[in-house]
């Protein structure tokens, strides 16, 4: 039972493998006694990442897509029923309300047709397991269940959770990350801390996994393990049974990055998400991509242990990783981690935002279905060059690395020992080079572009052409796209990049923000044709809109009220320039391009879930000491908030941070006012602390 398997593939992949056996249900729920097991003859480990899928969307991906493409397995959203509040936000999901299997995703029988219909399709399932904690907030679920005590839920009573005996801390909140007792047994961000010591809370949450398990999942993406003794998560993982198919499930772990504790404490109970992988291929694709020569030895996790990704639902927000908005380089990096023979990989598809807390697409908070057609949804997974790397990834096996070739900062080229070849260009223009692959000579099918090009080798080498932010790969004469043929998947296309405009702009009720510029998809200086921004994050606008590539453009903010009315800022027309990645612009009303200059504010503080902390000051740019106009700071490397303001060059002025709850009660930070002066530079930084 405490044995740990690796999925199938790059390690312990056995060619004709076939998983057997019916699922036994043990009578949780009903389902056709036909049940098909994950049959992973064809089947590599690649884990597709479709995070915050509904289960109806994620059952037809996996018949259609997923298993014809040779994917392992999925990951889903955790399946418990969670916190329901009028937003709807993302990470309502991981406040656990219930372990009933109705959720925003569907309901119990919905999810467990979805677990048969991937396992038909020969693609395993692997959950997001949030046992470290439940929901800070109280209120009601998505299943009905209320909670007006958070220390009280139907699994759980009072005595079930990590104390003042147990935390160091006044108010029971993690304060200090460096610290291993308040990382563990004290609260993140509010959440109630299961004692995980205790047998009886060990069981429970083994119980409530064997429950999925019992249903066939395969899996668990185990959330917040960091914050889970390592002890006791190997305690949990112990106790559970076998999966449907008679092997262990298979575990990985989250450790977020921390001076405490490592990964490699938890290398016992599962493999571990290697956030440093994604952060060196960011590194490399934003710069030169010659450096991944030297990834294996750079201190990423080691392959046996680790699952890798290029982002994730956290870091595509908070910056750390790349994300969809970087367009073409971003596929490319996917691409890479694909050919690279390391650990256990992924590709991650989820919805497009403008708002880092951006709830998915929904009705009343339940997510609808998937369209990958429609501009919401970024289908990674379908497209047709990662189809393609799928396909090759498997086929290659576990085969070496080998003939590794730098050709520039921009280019390399490596194979995988004579089973496939792979190279891939990272500038702005298509370039032809010569490569030593190590393939027998012949003629062989570029399965980034579905097969429609070819590539003869001769004498063991190729010349190959390849476009601009693109890739060449091949590994057989007979590949043909089977599914994703002429897919994007979604987002910005080949000959557009998506340029998010941010525009701090203070209103009244019933006046919007729009953007308006001199490029069609600004509306050609059209105000009727202008671009509608989001007031989510007020006073901070925001939108996402596709712009040409390798274009420069101007454009202006303007103001209609209900009547129709526009104000335009008084400024001069701004202006900038689009490359083959995504574009973040940042302004704020009536400060022109040349008059501005940016302050990133840092604060370090505390709170609990529902309360936010922002910045106001004496300028307009912060809110002219409004609290309604006041910043909102990202938590997103929390406990330091951060957001990057534009205010005016050569300017004093003074500020303070606030924070407001729920319900908008603002409490000031004591003391005297904070101080400063930008001068005629930009990149201004603050570091701070509650006072």
């Amino acid at each position: 039972m405490t044995t740990r398997h690796h999925p199938p593939g790059v390690f312990r992949r056995t060619a004709g493998a076939v998983a057997a056996g019916a699922l036994a249900l043990a009578g949780v729920i009903a389902l056709p006694a036909t049940s098909a097991q994950a049959d992973t003859t064809a089947k590599g480990d690649v884990i597709a990442n479709l995070w915050e899928w509904n289960w109806n969307s994620i059952a037809s991906e996996c018949t259609n897509v997923l298993g014809p493409a040779g994917y392992g397995a999925v990951q889903v959203a955790p399946p418990s029923e969670s916190l329901k509040q009028s937003s709807y936000y993302w990470w309502d999901v991981y406040q656990p309300y219930s372990y009933t299997l109705n959720s925003r995703f569907g309901t119990a029988t919905q999810f467990a047709a979805m677990v048969t219909a991937c396992h038909s399709a020969g693609v395993k399932v692997y959950t997001d397991a949030v046992i470290n904690h439940t929901a800070a907030q109280t209120g009601t679920g998505y299943d009905g269940t209320t909670i007006t005590n958070k220390y009280d839920t139907p699994d759980w009573d009072p005595s079930d959770y990590h104390t003042s005996a147990d935390c160091p801390t006044s108010d029971l909140t993690i304060q200090d990350y460096s610290n291993l007792t308040q990382v563990q047994n004290c609260e993140l961000l509010g959440l109630p801390d299961l004692k995980t010591s205790a047998d009886n809370v060990r069981s429970g949450l083994a119980a409530f996994l064997n429950k999925q398990i019992a249903l066939g999942v395969d899996g668990f993406r185990v959330d917040s393990a960091k914050h889970i003794p390592a002890t006791d998560l190997a305690a949990i993982v112990a106790k559970l049974n076998t999966t449907t198919s008679g092997a262990a499930p298979y575990v990985f772990d989250e450790v977020y990055p921390g001076s405490t504790p490592q990964p490699s404490d938890y290398y016992g109970s599962g493999d571990v998400l290697d956030f440093t992988y994604a952060s060196k291929l960011k590194s490399s694709f934003q710069g030169n991509v010659s450096d991944l020569s030297s990834l294996s030895s750079s201190g990423i996790l080691p392959a046996a242990n680790s699952v890798s990704f290029v982002t994730n639902h956290d870091t595509e927000r908070n910056g750390l990783h790349m994300s969809y908005k970087d367009g073409d380089t971003y596929k490319l990096a996917n691409l890479f981690e694909l050919a690279y023979k390391w650990s256990t990989p992924t590709v991650y598809a989820s919805w497009e935002w403008t708002q880092s807390d951006q709830a998915p697409p929904n009705s009343s908070g339940f997510v609808t279905d998937t369209d990958c057609s429609d501009g919401d949804w970024y289908c990674l997974d379908r497209d047709t060059a990662v189809v393609g790397m799928v396909a090759w990834h498997n086929a290659v096996d576990t085969a070496a690395v080998s003939n590794w070739q730098t050709i520039s900062s921009n280019v390399i080229g490596f194979g995988r020992s004579g089973a496939g070849f792979f190279a891939l260009n990272n500038g702005t223009s298509s370039a032809t080079y010569t490569f030593t692959t190590g393939m027998a000579d012949g003629t062989y099918s570029n399965v980034v572009d579905g097969g429609a090009t070819k590539v003869t080798v001769s004498g063991g080498s190729a010349s190959l052409t390849i476009p601009a932010k693109s890739a060449v790969a091949f590994y057989n004469s007979s590949y043909t796209c089977t599914v994703g043929c002429d897919d994007t998947g979604g987002g910005s296309s080949g000959d557009t990049v998506n340029a998010t405009f941010n525009e701090y702009a203070s209103t009244t009720s019933g006046t919007n923000v729009y953007v308006v510029g001199s490029v069609s998809a600004l509306g050609g200086w059209d105000t009727s044709k202008a671009v509608q921004l989001s007031s989510s994050g007020y006073p901070v606008w925001s939108g996402e809109v596709s712009v040409p590539v390798n274009t420069s453009f101007t454009y202006k903010y303007i103001k209609k009220d209900s009547s129709g009315n526009v104000t335009w800022e008084s400024n001069a027309d701004r202006s900038a320039t689009t490359t083959t990645s995504a574009l973040d612009l940042d302004n704020s009303w009536n400060v022109a391009n040349t008059d501005a200059t940016d302050v990133t504010f840092n604060e370090y503080a505390t709170t609990t879930y529902g309360t936010n902390v922002y910045v106001v000051g004496s300028i307009a740019s912060l809110g002219s000491w409004n609290t309604s106009d006041a910043i909102p700071l990202s938590s997103a490397s929390y406990p330091t908030w951060s957001k990057l303001v534009i205010v005016p060059k050569s300017t004093a002025f003074t500020y303070k941070y606030v924070k407001k709850d729920s319900s908008g009660n603002v409490t000031w930070e004591s003391g005297t006012n904070r101080s400063y002066t930008t001068g005629t530079s930009s990149g201004y930084t603050t570091s701070d602390t509650w006072k």
